[in-house]
Order: C-alpha cells, then sequence, then structure tokens
C-alpha cells in the first residue's frame, strides 16, 4: 500500500475551467497526509511532464502517483514509471469536463481567475474523481510477475490455407510452428477449388489458388514441421507451458494454439425445399466447384441462388418455448455434454451471406453459356465490390433481386420460379442446372478438436450461443478464444473468403507469439496486456463453493479433489470475474480488489437528501466497451447528468454485491 503519493492536475487536459490553486488546496486538505506533493503543471502530457514526476519520485520516495486529466486511454506512454511505481489515471476531459452539463443546460465554460468563480457542481465532480483516485492508489500493492519459461513452439490444428499461412508467419518471425492435419495431405479446402476470387489486384478476374505454392513453402521452411493424418488427443498445461497428447502417439510442448480446423459443409437435407436431392442437375455450390475443377460442367444456362427463404423453417428465429420445471433439470444433468450436434441447422446460411456472394459471382463466369444469379441482397466485402463491377458487365452473368420460391423439374430441365422481384410479379426461368450456397459449419460445432483437460471441460464454453464459431466476440477481441492460449484463424472464427483467412492466419499467429512472450514476462496477454497482477487467493477462509472455479469465463481455474481452486496465471485474464463471484469475497488482485473499490466508492460525496444536493448515480462501466464508448460519447458532444460517477472495471463479472451494498 503506498504511503507517499503524488497528486498532478493537468491543465493542458483539464482546461481552463477552474481555480487550480483552490483545487491544489482542497486536496491537499484532504489527502496531505499521503501526499507530499500536489501540482498543477500547463502540459503534463509531455516528456519534460513525465521528468518533472520522475524527479519528484526521486526526491520525495513517492510509490504511487494519481494524474487527473485525459482519459486513461490516452497519453499512456508519458506516465510509465516502471513496475514499481503504481499510477492512477482520472478521467477529468471526457468525462467530467466534456460531458458536464447542469439541470439548467449550463455546460463548462472556461474562466478567468481573477474575475469569475468557476463553477461549483463541476468543482465538486473534480474533488469526487480525485478522491476515488487517490483512495485507489493509496490501497493498491505492486504486484510481483508470475513468469513461466515458456515454450517457442506454436501448435496449429489444420493444414488448410489460413493453417498453412498461420504457420509460415510464425516461421517468418523466428518461432517453431507444428501444423497437425487430420488427413493425409495438406491444403485442406483450398486444394479441392477450381479457383479463388481474385487475391491481387486488378481484382477483376478469379485466380488459380496458389495452395501449391504455400504447401511447397511450408515443405521446405525448417521452422515448419508438418504432421499428417495426426490430431489432438488433450491439451493440458497453459499458455506458455502446453502439453499437446497427439494421436499417434507423441507428445509435444508447445506455448500457444492456432486453431485452424476450418469447416464442414452443412448437412444437405436442409435444402430439400428447392429441390436437393431429388431433382437431377440441383447441386450446391461446394459440389459444383468440384464439377468445374474436373471438367465436368456441361449446363449451358445456370441458376445460382443466394436467398433459401424457401428452406428456412417459418419459426427458425422465434423465441424459445418456456421450459418446464422437469426439463431444466434434464438439461443440467446434461450440461456436460460438448457435442453441439443442433448448430448442423438452417442458421449457418445467414453467416455465411458474403462469402455465397463471391462464390456465386465467381461460378457465374465459369458457365459457358448464360448464368442467372437470383439475390435477395449482394453483400461484397471492401476491395472485392471491383470483382462484383466486372460480373456485372460479363455479358453471360444475369443478376436479378428475387426470393427463389421453387424450382421444379421441366420439359428443358429446371423451372426456377422467383418473387419480390424487380418487376414486381413472379418471374420464371428455365435452366439446365440450380446452385444452391454451401453453408458453412465450423469444425468446433461438432466433437471437441482440442479436448482440453480442463476443470470446465474438453470444449469451448457456450458455442451455441455463436452457433459453433470459435468467436471471440464475448470478449470483444479478435482472434481470441474462450480459452487464454488458443486464437482462432479461418473459417473456424466465421464465414469468409481466402483473403480474409490469410489475414486472420497473420492476426492469430501475433495472438500466438504475443502470448508466448508474455507468459515469459509474467504479464497479462489480453485484454489488460502487461498487467502483472493475477488473482490471490486467502485459501483459509475458502469454502470450496467453486463459484469461481465455475464461473471463470476463460477456465483458468481448475479445482483439486476438495474443490479448492487450483489458479493457472497463464490462463488468467485479469477479468476479476472469480473476485466478483466469490461469496467469502476471498479472492482480489494487488491493484483491484474489493475493499479497494469498496473504498473508492465511499469517497465521493452523497448529499443527505436529494434537496440538499440532489441524487447520486454510480456507473460501474465495462473498462473494454462501456468505458471507452462514454469516452467516445463526450468527445462527440454528447452530456450527462452531473450527479453520476463513473468508475471504471475490469468486467461487470468482476462486480461484487458488497459494492452495491
Amino acid at each position: 500500500m503506498a504511503e507517499k503519493i503524488g497528486i498532478y492536475f493537468d491543465e493542458s487536459s483539464v482546461g481552463p475551467y477552474f481555480d487550480y490553486e483552490a483545487l491544489v488546496e482542497s486536496v491537499e486538505n484532504k489527502w496531505g497526509e499521503v501526499a507530499p506533493v500536489v501540482k498543477t503543471v500547463q502540459n503534463l502530457a509531455s516528456e519534460e511532464g513525465k521528468a518533472l514526476i520522475q524527479a519528484d519520485i526521486d526526491a520525495e520516495g513517492l510509490e504511487a502517483v494519481v494524474i487527473g486529466g485525459a482519459t486513461p486511454r490516452v497519453h499512456w506512454e508519458y506516465f510509465d514509471f516502471g513496475s514499481d511505481i503504481f499510477v492512477e489515471r482520472v478521467n477529468l476531459r471526457e468525462q467530467c469536463v466534456m460531458s458536464y452539463q447542469a439541470e439548467d443546460g449550463t455546460v463548462a465554460e472556461p474562466i478567468d481567475p481573477e474575475e469569475d468563480y468557476p463553477i461549483e457542481q463541476l468543482v465538486e465532480i473534480v474533488l469526487d474523481y480525485m478522491s476515488m483516485g487517490v483512495a485507489r492508489a493509496k490501497n493498491a500493492t505492486v504486484p510481483e510477475a508470475q513468469s513461466v519459461e515458456a515454450v517457442k513452439t506454436v501448435l496449429v490444428i489444420g493444414g488448410g490455407w489460413a493453417g498453412l499461412s498461420a504457420a509460415l508467419d510464425v516461421a517468418a518471425a523466428g518461432y517453431d510452428a507444428v501444423i497437425l492435419e487430420k488427413t493425409g495431405e495438406l491444403g485442406g479446402k483450398a486444394a479441392a477449388m477450381f479457383k479463388t476470387i481474385p487475391l491481387a489486384p486488378p481484382y477483376e478476374e478469379a485466380t488459380d489458388t496458389g495452395i501449391e505454392n504455400k504447401i511447397a513453402a511450408v515443405e521446405a521452411d525448417d521452422k515448419i514441421t508438418v504432421k499428417l493424418s495426426t490430431t489432438l488427443k488433450t491439451l493440458t498445461g497453459a499458455p506458455g507451458v502446453y502439453s499437446a497428447a497427439l494421436s499417434n502417439g507423441e507428445t509435444l510442448d508447445v506455448g500457444s494454439v492456432i486453431l485452424a480446423a476450418g469447416w464442414e459443409p452443412q448437412e444437405t437435407s436442409v435444402l430439400a425445399p428447392l429441390g436437393y436431392g431429388t431433382l437431377e442437375g440441383v447441386v450446391t455450390t461446394a459440389e459444383f466447384e468440384k464439377m468445374a475443377k474436373d471438367g465436368q460442367l456441361n449446363g449451358q444456362k445456370v441458376a445460382f441462388v443466394l436467398d433459401t427463404t424457401a428452406c428456412e423453417p417459418e419459426d427458425l428465429y422465434a423465441a424459445p418455448e418456456p421450459v418446464e420445471e422437469e426439463e431444466e433439470k434434464k438439461d443440467e444433468e446434461e450440461e456436460d455434454t460438448y457435442v453441439h450436434e443442433d448448430l448442423e441447422s438452417e442458421r449457418h446460411l445467414p453467416y455465411a451471406k458474403s462469402v455465397n456472394t463471391m462464390v456465386a459471382l465467381k461460378q457465374a463466369n465459369y458457365v459457358d453459356g448464360v448464368s442467372y444469379i437470383f439475390y435477395d441482397h449482394m453483400i461484397v466485402p471492401g476491395i472485392q465490390e471491383r470483382y462484383y463491377k466486372t460480373a456485372q458487365d460479363a455479358p453471360g452473368v444475369m443478376l436479378t433481386k428475387g426470393n427463389v420460391t421453387s424450382v421444379a423439374k421441366s420439359e428443358g430441365g429446371l423451372l426456377v420460379t422467383a418473387e419480390n422481384t424487380l418487376f414486381g410479379a413472379p418471374i420464371e426461368v428455365e435452366v439446365d442446372m440450380v446452385v444452391l450456397p454451401t453453408g458453412m459449419v465450423p469444425a468446433t460445432a461438432k466433437d471437441p478438436i482440442l479436448n482440453f483437460e480442463y476443470r470446465q471441460g474438453p470444449n469451448f464454453p457456450d458455442l451455441e450461443l455463436f452457433d459453433g464459431f470459435a468467436d471471440s466476440n464475448y470478449i470483444c477481441f479478435p482472434y481470441e478464444t474462450r480459452r487464454t492460449g488458443v486464437y482462432a484463424a479461418g473459417s473456424v472464427r466465421q464465414p469468409m473468403l481466402m483473403d480474409a483467412a490469410e489475414e486472420d492466419a497473420s492476426g492469430a499467429a501475433l495472438k500466438a507469439i504475443q502470448c508466448i512472450e508474455s507468459s515469459n514476462r509474467g504479464v497479462a496477454v489480453h485484454p489488460r496486456s502487461g498487467d502483472l497482477s493475477f488473482p490471490d487467493f486467502n485459501f483459509v477462509r475458502c469454502t470450496q463453493c467453486k463459484r469461481c472455479t465455475e464461473e471463470c469465463p476463460f477456465g483458468a481455474l481448475d479445482d483439486d479433489e476438495k474443490g479448492t481452486p487450483m489458479p493457472n496465471p497463464t490462463r488468467c485474464r485479469r477479468c476479476g470475474t472469480c473476485m466478483g463471484a466469490c461469496p467469502e469475497r476471498v479472492i482480489t488482485f494487488a491493484t483491484y480488489g474489493i475493499g479497494m473499490l469498496s473504498e473508492v466508492i465511499r469517497q465521493y460525496n452523497v448529499p443527505d437528501s436529494i434537496e440538499e444536493g440532489g441524487p447520486r448515480i454510480l456507473i460501474l462501466a465495462c473498462e473494454n466497451d462501456a468505458y471507452p464508448a462514454l469516452d467516445m460519447a463526450a468527445k462527440r458532444g454528447h452530456k450527462w447528468s452531473p450527479y453520476v460517477r463513473i468508475m471504471p472495471v475490469r468486467c461487470l463479472g468482476s462486480v461484487n454485491t458488497i459494492w452495491i451494498k
């Protein structure tokens, strides 16, 4: 705990709205016992300002620094004084001055200190926030690193386009990569493709995939090891020190994992309403691609269907029916089942809309005749707009908006009927073939791939929320999964084309390398990158209730046979959910704790009655999303009540009920 604190106001950030001498005096009156230094500086967020604070640290033996100025999301490079000095940033700009608006509409106005008086209510807000910041600095301690000797090898699951790209990026950065491919050859879905959408300028013509060149580059790189016909049996340990047991009997030590296991075609029975399986000439895009690659295309007129409304049950997106009590009990008994067969459903088609759009445009150009593309929406990503415009100009490609309602046998082949067209009335087109979009079901929608030996089970949690995709929407950061140290790339994360998958692979590779290096230094990987703190358990008071082990979103906690938590520091993302869940409040962090934040909450002045000073509203804002959103709102001119006080929290999961009390 800090016994000497330096308190600073950055005038350049806060602006000419205050009598700074009076502010300093007020802070000294309250905190002078622990704050030998209280100053205002014209431009604190500068090299000169940093040097001034460092001089005070050296001269006064300061153990913590509290800075009142801009949001802590900016200028952070100026306020790093080493791991021994705790720095607390108090947001007096975005969430105080810029957002202030009194009940009568008054906003913050510059003052002349010799003539004007600052707005009393605004000064009160500043003093509340500064007191909250000082209370946190006073109760924080400097954490010690929990480092491991991380293995500088990245395990890549999947030898398709994304997996090969990721391995090459890992090797280019100087790290070793091991590719596990479950089949007997590399290449994945890309190896079966005839052409790909343009991957380079001028983005006007489909090209060869280039998968052979990528395979050759991997096989020629001495930092990449390829293991064919091999899967991952179990993954134990933690980031930096994983142990991977393979199906061939080998055991590998790896530092992090890239999941690039790809996708499988959707169950084709869902396409039956449009004639698939009963009408000759109705095929999927995957089947049509193979026919093109094998030189077996013989249709002169082909219809490509993007809208699959006719295939979707009416209640697809309806609210779930109420669950009876007995069914709830049954669900609880079966909650350890990690196979999600129900995910292979119609719902995968909407997620692949942009992919299906581009595939239809590409395959339409395979046809030596006339191609009809029926669409409800054409969704074209980024630079591929050029490819779309090229297809519009192609004489053999006809694009028309319309919902295909039926495909039937006709004398000349197949009769396609569409409604809601640009013509208003339904239209009918006679074709030789009909091509239906292939839903992309991620590999993670089926059996577990990584087979974690974690307390929370062998698979990623809550896959049903993301329709089986190992996506990172849950925590708002790309490539990351709900298991620290494992990064998703390619179509196992979301439906995508080869250009996006290659970019995905680079992102996942960088994350995997960052994980290894962060584990080496004992700091958090993400989202609190560089954070040295980790959960500290008071096991004397622990009742083995298992709340922390069950509620950790990232599987960071295992437990022993008695139910006592077993921390894995490198798995931890420092979100504090375990701390918020603990009914006994036995979990804390060096820089974030129940008692510490309770003391912070007590600092702001709450009037005895509304009549004497209005109500008070405390906003506990998640630092990953809500807090930045409030900053952006203020910068865009939005204001809010002067009775509001905002306290950033690591995650809403970290909020303990004692704070509410």
